[in-house]
């Protein structure tokens, strides 16, 4: 059976990317917020966005201390560039040499989130780490959008159960 959570792998020219479709039942409004404002980022993103929001805007990404100190982070903060900002439909920002975008497009009384992310290196198994960790982000969104918080933070929040599953579909041994 597909697990309609899964991500889809992407490849064009020479680079690897993920897509991941969630139906929400939340508006737009909502999920923009919870994808833009600080004080929802910290429960499901492993970084900070610091930073004026607006297209062409250089942005600081700071890792969330706990992150920092559960995987012994050399380099805690990471630049980014804001390319598309336009609330509350599309998000579009690298981080590093990723990139990462976020559109939203309203759905009856909810809303169809896809994130796309580009990696800034052609690797299968970085893609697939990234995935399962992706994963277990958007499940973090989802519930805090659900129920006003998350029950366990990001940080301890297993990932191998999701790293088999992005491995195989990266075709990862």
């Amino acid at each position: 059976m597909t697990d309609p959570t899964m991500a889809t792998l992407l490849e064009a020219d020479g680079r690897v990317g993920l897509r991941f479709v969630r139906h929400l039942a939340h508006a737009p409004e909502k999920v923009w917020r919870a994808l833009t404002d600080s004080e929802h980022l910290q429960h499901w993103m492993p970084c900070d966005i610091v930073g004026e929001r607006r297209a062409g805007a250089t942005v600081e990404l700071p890792f969330w201390p706990e992150h920092v100190e559960a995987y012994d982070i050399e380099d805690p903060v990471l630049a980014g560039e804001i390319r598309v900002w336009d609330p509350p439909n599309v998000f579009e920002w690298t981080w590093d040499s990723d990139l990462l975008r976020w559109e939203l497009v309203p759905d009856g009384d909810g809303t169809v989130l896809t994130f796309t992310t580009w990696f800034g290196e052609p690797d299968r198994a970085g893609a697939a780490n990234a995935g399962a960790g992706y994963h277990v982000c958007l499940d973090h969104l989802v519930e805090l959008l659900d129920t006003g918080t998350v029950a366990q933070p990001l940080v301890s929040t297993p990932v191998a159960p999701w790293e088999e599953r992005y491995r195989e579909l990266t075709g990862v041994d």
